[in-house]
């Protein structure tokens, strides 16, 4: 088990340099992705329990700063360059990943209160993602009615369907819902399963974007997202110290789900803005791998 603990403390960076160095390979599976975002929030969604979902001040502050801020960059950004803005947007938008709550463990923080907000998070977006959309990408000849309906029937089936299969099977299959239940860690592994595929899927991305995009701007996008990434961080930080919740804090607003974020910029918004939460992933995960090692460094 040991052995185990410790591979996972680096688990995520090799993760990435696999998906990096044999991208030509692996971003051919990166269609499966959904699925494996489906099945992390699935198990996410059977350790919760709804009576404990109890909404903080905290919580509300790093919603308002998820969803009034995306919109805030989006509009300080888009004078400058559109795509640049909707990476912005993307980054600041996401909700949080479902491995938050795996890596506030990992660290020693508040699993529940994270729980809790994960869930919040991502509902939050599957409700206000499809309005924004709508708002500021190029639709044709669709109205915002159909836009909203086209982009939140997607995110709803795979936000919410997992809560309700979760909820079925604690009512009716009890068995197979304590056993989802006792296998939390499944989702730290399908995440950085999810985290190949995307890694992958970004370095052919950008390959391909070469001579499409300028690299002055690939290079604005990821220090864009890379100062987005500290800033929500710092911020959760802040918040989250101030209701004694300070690693919850931190990985609630910057720990976000970037695969469901990069599908998302992919679909609904102009695909080479998917660079900016591509690059996310790199800086995120470089901040929890630097957390997790400092924590197990501590403990030794």
């Amino acid at each position: 088990m040991s052995f185990l603990k410790k591979i996972r403390s680096y688990m995520m960076p090799i993760t990435m340099t696999v998906g990096i160095v044999f991208h030509s390979f692996f971003q051919h599976f990166y269609i499966i992705t959904p699925y494996l975002i489906f099945l992390m929030l699935f198990i996410t969604y059977c350790n919760i329990e709804l009576k404990s979902i109890k909404p903080t001040k905290m919580h509300f502050f790093l919603l308002l700063i998820q969803i009034v801020g995306s919109l805030i960059v989006y509009r300080v950004l888009v004078s400058f360059d559109a795509i640049v803005a909707q990476a912005g947007l993307i980054c600041m938008l996401a909700p949080t990943a479902t491995s938050a709550v795996v890596i506030t463990g990992m660290l020693g923080g508040n699993t529940a209160s994270l729980t809790a907000y994960t869930f919040m998070s991502n509902l939050t977006v599957a409700i206000c993602a499809p309005f924004i959309f709508a708002l500021i990408s190029n639709q044709g000849d669709v109205s915002f009615f159909q836009a909203t309906v086209i982009i939140g029937e997607k995110i709803v089936i795979l936000l919410i369907l997992p809560l309700v299969i979760a909820l079925f099977l604690k009512r009716y299959v009890s068995p197979l819902y304590k056993t989802v239940k006792k296998s939390q860690s499944g989702s730290f592994y399908l995440w950085n399963i999810a985290l190949l595929l995307v890694s992958a899927q970004i370095t052919q991305f950008i390959l391909d974007a070469k001579g499409t995009i300028n690299p002055y701007t690939e290079v604005v996008i990821a220090l864009t997202a890379l100062f987005i990434c500290l800033l929500q961080f710092i911020a959760g930080r802040k918040i989250g110290k101030r209701y004694d919740d300070t690693i919850a804090g931190g990985q609630g607003l910057g720990q976000k789900n970037t695969i469901l974020a990069i599908w998302m910029a992919q679909t609904y918004l102009n695909p080479l803005s998917s660079i900016g939460p591509g690059t996310y992933v790199l800086w995120q995960n470089i901040i929890n791998s630097y957390q997790v090692w400092r924590k197990r460094k501590n403990l030794q």
